[in-house]
């Protein structure tokens, strides 16, 4: 049986995602800081995606992210989807169509690539693993499809028990944002960085093997939003968080009309239970039911 069916598509992806991180452990003498909590429209029990930054960010990942980066259970049609980024479908088509995808084999047996279609999902930049190594001094880019959900924040203490009540389920995409914009180009003092790393305050081990991706005026905004690291890693991290969990908006719609419903529910069980159970007292002191009619 495949491992894909036995853990899970986020198990495997998290698991690859720490293999990257796997040749920096031995810098890990100065734990990471914990990255900064940062404001975002999806976060709370009412949080939805903000359309604009998801577009924002879709944009960032094609002309940025996309170059090493691939998003193997996000197809192009979900980018018109409800909730989500909400283009068009000829948008969709058009976007779809700036992507080459491997398709195959022709008449004659052969592989040959087309512009990609909206089913296609998001396709690698890279024909194997073993390319993509080659490409990147040995680091295996991890894919982007659940990167937002396959990273969590230990905060210690009794910290974690108040979580259901926060609701804070943000610790993938603060850390996003934070390696992002985590990058220095000279490491602090002691700190010996290996060859073919680059140091990063955020990143496990602070040595890092992707160099920094971004940098101001990097991606052309067409909306007037600035065009900095900074909101370029919240435009990009937010459209990760869509990608990992494309139906946020709807669960936490439900999850409400189901606490409202209990409320209701319970309401109503207490409203009979005072009904049909409302004692009387005999001479002893002793309650029992009341009778039908009583």
């Amino acid at each position: 049986m495949s491992p894909l069916r036995i853990f899970g598509a986020p198990a495997l992806l998290a698991a690859g995602f720490l293999a990257v991180a796997a040749p920096a452990r031995a810098q890990e003498a100065a734990p990471a800081p914990l990255p900064p909590k940062q404001s975002w429209s999806f976060a709370g029990p009412f949080g939805r995606y903000d359309q604009a930054q998801l577009q924002r960010g879709y944009q960032v990942y094609r002309e940025v992210c996309s170059n090493c980066h691939s998003m193997h259970f996000v197809s192009f049609r979900n980018l018109s989807q409800a909730g989500g980024p909400s283009f068009s479908e000829g948008q969709v088509k058009a976007l779809a169509e700036t992507f080459k995808v491997q398709d195959g084999p022709n008449d004659a047996g052969d592989m040959f690539e087309r512009p990609g279609r909206p089913s296609d999902p998001f396709p690698s930049p890279f024909p194997n693993e073993q390319a993509a190594r080659a490409a990147n001094g040995g680091a295996l880019p991890p894919d982007m499809s659940v990167l937002a959900k396959a990273r969590d924040i230990e905060f210690g203490g009794l910290w974690f028990m108040l979580q259901p009540f926060s609701q804070y389920s943000e610790q993938g995409v603060d850390y996003i944002h934070a390696v992002l914009n985590g990058y220095h180009d000279n490491p602090p003092d002691g700190f010996k960085l290996p060859d073919g790393k680059y140091y990063n305050d955020y990143y496990p081990g602070h040595a890092i093997s992707m160099p920094k991706p971004l940098s101001d005026g990097q991606v052309t905004y067409t909306d007037g939003s600035p065009q900095t690291v900074e909101q370029y890693s919240h435009d990009i991290a937010a459209f990760l968080m869509w990608a990992a969990e494309p139906k946020l908006v709807e669960r936490k719609r439900m999850g409400l009309t189901v606490v409202i419903f209990l409320a209701v529910f319970i309401g109503l069980l207490y409203a009979i239970k005072k009904r049909i159970w409302a004692g009387i007292h005999d001479d002893t002191g002793v309650t029992t039911a009341a009778q039908p009619g009583e």
